[in-house]
């Protein structure tokens, strides 16, 4: 193995290296320096460089511009270097130190794998023989190149001063003609002759010539600029030139007398107008071309232009808000109530501290065009803010004015564009806020949202107070999963459950369809829906919570109505189910179907919550011959998985109530199903449904069709509360359940269902597997011994309202 001789080591060096192409860089040995890569390739040359004790060859390309050079494309003679350090960086660029150790030739690269590999020789350094290259000559030209170098680095702004003065032409002279070589501004071609030159003598006689050119060149640069300083200083030119550049006396007095008399006209706090006569004052003095001149007029400007007392006049009329909230939205009886009482108690007091509401629910039901109805009742601006995305905490916040084009934060732009004090703010999908090394938006959204603080609040780029709370401030989200915590704790949740088919029908009767017909040009009284046609709509064409799967579908109905009118084929006056074929097509979903005769053994119908709102789940359970093998799929998460392990250790410790051998799960395998794979699932509210349909399967039990159920099981069966029941109930009346298991300590959640959903499915509360059995299944498994009291046909059903 060829070995690399330096001053202080040997370091033995492999036949066969990984290869880092350098853009605009060559790379000199005893040269450390910070280097970013990010390309593929070189990133995969980095992590095998593990294998050859850190070892990596680093050549130059030809050509920066190329992406994935290959041999034409780099240059021969390259420079193997060490990696020092190295750290990947949240952009997955790694951010490594290299120090080169010697130059090395490339016989033959290999570009066909995952990084450029070349098999090397070294470049031996040479200073040549005494014949050749006498010793009294290599300290002369020694002595030049640091005497040169030291001139040429005085002259050079960009040439850190420390460097000439470690230089030394005695000692290591190799050395010191690749230190020299790496340091000099060249383009990366003549580096490249510089790395490329035979021996030692050669390389110093050249860079005696490039610095001499060097330097003269930075002489004359340096002469012709005093000459134009000089010229300048004369009248010569001046007047000519402060004539294009600098604006008149008389339109600069205009402009700040315009500024001064804007922030005379605002009502500004004590406070922030003496800040604004000192920045006043302060650009009153500068040069009105400097660039800080320009950083204060924009700062002046935004203090000129918030609304810091200026009210829009409420209307707190209650019934006025009533009509507009029920004109515009259908439903959604519980956010339309709180904004009424809010309301009311502003007609008493006249001064009420903002309050923070968060709409939850899955898309399409309505939270953002609330928000806007909700500032039409009020008579209030309406400001929009969508959060999604953001990781910047400066979004929030504002930049710093330090910084170039800063600018505050968005809640200070929305205050602007709204010209007052009390607007309805809308801050849109705050669940999809992101956090990163630039900071986290969720927390300095706390101050914004806290009404102990926000009558405070203080941007970054204004660096005064501003008072935010007469702002009624409403957040949007699909989940509060995505929330942290304390922004959580500071927002009154209003929960959202999605609409029923007959809900949904009245929306595309009222609005929908008359909305869709006259944006293409169609006429409502004389162009409509059936309302069997849209209960076919919302049955065969869509599946959703909300109702923007139906706009778009009825949406495709008018366009398809505007072209039989505009192609002057007779029209449609009422559209019917039997036209929807030649309109949408095919029916995208096929209605539940659900035979409560059929063997239903080893399946279970679930209820599951999910940000696009709930969902009825089938659980499927095989038995098989075997040796005791669990398995899941159905790509659950980890929480549902432990709720399918607790099910099966809950029926192996029933094992003989139910009639099993206390060794049966020996003998068998068992797989746990839960269809549509693509899906991710989660959660426990599964693991009473995996329990039924286990034991249904151990068991040869039939389940019922028209039951669904939720509930979290323990190992004990004992039946625990969960989350979501508004919208696993409604979820249960449209795919066609009647029954609906859920568990008891979620009792007094019924009280908020609809009506409609209370009359129409019958809801059994439990609070062990024995009574989930019952109900559940077409004949209880259990021995007569092992049997619960009977409490009813289904358990303890509660009655209706």
């Amino acid at each position: 193995m060829p070995t690399l001789s330096r001053t202080e080591d040997r370091i033995e060096v492999p036949d066969r290296l990984p290869v880092i192409a350098l853009r605009d860089l060559v790379f000199f040995p005893y040269m450390v320096l910070p280097l970013l890569i990010g390309r593929e390739r070189s990133v995969a040359a980095l992590s095998e460089a593990h294998d050859t004790d850190g070892l990596v060859l680093l050549v130059a390309q030809r050509d920066a511009s190329v992406d994935d050079p290959g041999s034409e494309e780099l240059f021969r003679v390259g420079t193997v270097a060490r990696v020092v350090q190295s750290s990947t960086l949240p952009d997955s660029t790694v951010r490594v130190v290299l120090e080169g150790l010697g130059r090395a030739r490339i016989r033959r690269l290999t570009t066909t794998t995952a990084a450029l590999h070349a098999s090397v020789e070294l470049v031996a350094p040479s200073e040549a023989d005494a014949e050749d290259a006498p010793a009294a000559e290599l300290q002369v030209l020694a002595s030049d190149v640091v005497r040169l170098y030291g001139e040429y680095a005085r002259l050079h702004e960009r040439i850190p001063d420390e460097l000439p003065g470690v230089l030394s032409a005695e000692g290591d002279r190799t050395r010191l003609a690749h230190l020299v070589s790496g340091h000099v501004l060249l383009p990366p071609s003549e580096k490249q002759e510089l790395l490329e030159t035979p021996d030692t003598r050669s390389q110093l006689s050249a860079l005696c010539e490039v610095l001499r050119r060097e330097a003269e060149l930075l002489r004359i640069e340096a002469k012709l600029d005093r000459q134009v300083q000089m010229r300048l200083a004369t009248d010569e030119f001046g007047p000519a030139l402060k004539a294009v550049h600098r604006p008149s006396a008389h339109q600069e007095e205009d402009d700040w007398a315009e500024l001064g008399e804007a922030l005379r006209a605002a009502p500004l706090p004590s406070a922030v107008r003496d800040r604004a006569d000192r920045e006043m004052a302060r650009l009153r003095r500068l040069n009105p071309v400097a660039p800080e001149a320009a950083v204060i007029r924009t700062y002046l400007d935004w203090i000129a232009a918030l609304p810091w007392a200026g009210r829009s006049a409420d209307n707190l009329d209650v019934a006025h808000a009533s009509a507009i909230l029920d004109a515009q939205h259908f439903g959604l009886q519980e956010v339309k109530e709180r904004i009424l009482d809010h309301v009311a108690v502003l007609s008493l007091v006249e001064d009420i501290r903002g309050p923070i509401l968060c709409l939850v629910g899955p898309p399409g039901v309505g939270k953002t065009s609330l928000g806007r109805s909700i500032a039409e009742a009020l008579g209030r601006e309406f400001v929009r803010v969508s959060l999604g995305g953001i990781r910047d905490e400066a979004e929030i916040r504002g930049h710093r004015r330090t910084y170039v084009g800063s600018l505050p934060g968005r809640i200070i732009q929305g205050m602007r564009r709204s010209g007052t004090t009390n607007p309805v703010f809308l801050l849109d999908e705050v669940d999809k806020l992101a956090r990163d090394f630039h900071g986290d938006p969720g927390a300095a959204l706390l101050e914004v949202l806290d009404p102990e603080q926000n009558r405070a609040f203080t941007d970054h780029y204004l660096e005064v107070e501003y008072d935010l709370s007469d702002v009624l401030f409403i957040a949007t989200a699909n989940t509060l999963q995505g929330v942290p915590e304390p922004l959580r704790d500071r927002m009154e949740v209003i929960r959202l459950p999605g609409y029923l088919d007959t809900e949904k029908r009245e929306i595309a009767h009222r609005f929908l369809w008359p909305r869709q017909a006259r944006r293409h040009g169609l006429d409502p009284s004389q162009v409509s829906l059936s309302h069997t046609a849209i209960d076919h709509i919302i049955d065969r064409y869509t599946h959703e919570a909300g109702v923007r799967e139906l706009e778009r579908r009825i949406s495709r109905i008018a366009r398809k109505l505007a072209r039989i009118v505009a192609e002057g084929a007779p029209g449609i006056g009422t559209v019917e189910p039997g036209h929807l074929r030649d309109l949408l097509g095919p029916h995208a979903y096929q209605p539940p179907e659900r035979d409560d005769e059929s063997e239903r053994i080893g399946i279970a119908n679930g209820l599951a919550w999910t940000a696009a709102g709930g969902e009825v789940l089938n659980v499927e359970v095989a038995v098989l011959p075997g040796t005791g093998d669990l398995r899941l799929t159905g790509t659950l998460g980890d929480v549902m998985k432990e709720s399918a392990q607790a099910a099966v250790t809950y029926a192996r410790s029933r094992s003989g109530p139910l009639g099993l051998t206390p060794q049966f799960h020996e003998k068998v395998d068992v797989h746990i199903h839960i269809p549509e794979g693509a899906t991710p699932k989660d959660g426990p509210s599964a693991g009473i449904t995996i329990a039924v349909a286990l034991i249904s399967a151990l068991t040869d039990t039939p389940t019922r069709g028209d039951v669904a159920m939720t509930g979290e099981i323990t190992l004990r069966g004992r039946v625990l509360g969960i989350g979501g029941i508004k919208e696993k109930a409604v979820a249960a009346l449209r795919g066609g359940i009647r029954t609906v298991i859920f568990p008891a300590s979620n009792e007094a959640d019924l009280e908020l269902l609809p009506r409609e959903v209370l009359d129409q499915l019958l809801f059994v509360p439990v609070r062990s597997m024995d009574e989930v059995m019952a109900a559940a299944l077409v004949r209880t498994p259990l021995r007569a011994e092992a049997r619960p009291a009977p409490v009813g046909d289904l358990g303890i059903a509660l009655p209706h309202g």
